[in-house]
């Protein structure tokens, strides 16, 4: 079972290459259901499972659901960087600064070359300061 499983995963990661992102979805459910009855599985791929279908859900602009599984990701593997700054994106375009700035920290404290997170930290300071110079 743990064999097929792993395949589905990587038939999801395939898909989502390919950007066929219904069909991404679909199997990244089945492969997170899966590991969930399991228990058998990969932090890190099941982190990343997570993870790209939170990128599924940024695209289409389900917020809510994508801040959801970027933050099961890291309940379940919170080595990766990669979910920390993907949810810290969405807190930022929401205006929830703090958090933001808290989750590209987070992202650099594991890997402090992740030049998109330290530019993203950096943008989300200065916006943060021009809120508070504007008084609101």
């Amino acid at each position: 079972m743990a064999e097929e499983n792993l395949q589905v995963f990587h038939y999801a990661n395939d898909e989502f290459k390919k950007q066929n992102y219904p069909q991404a979805e679909a199997l990244y459910s089945d492969f997170i259901s899966c590991c969930r009855e399991s228990r058998n599985c990969d932090a890190a791929d099941l982190a990343t499972a997570y993870n790209n279908r939170g990128q599924i859900k940024y695209l289409r602009v389900d917020f809510r659901e994508a801040v959801e599984d970027y933050t099961s990701a890291i309940e379940t593997d919170s080595r990766l960087e990669v979910p920390y700054y993907n949810r810290g994106l969405i807190r930022y375009r929401l205006g929830f600064f703090e958090e933001a700035k808290s989750d590209f920290q987070q992202a650099l404290r594991i890997n402090p070359d992740f030049e998109d997170a330290n530019i993203s930290l950096q943008q989300t300071l200065l916006d943060q300061q021009h809120k508070i110079d504007r008084g609101y």
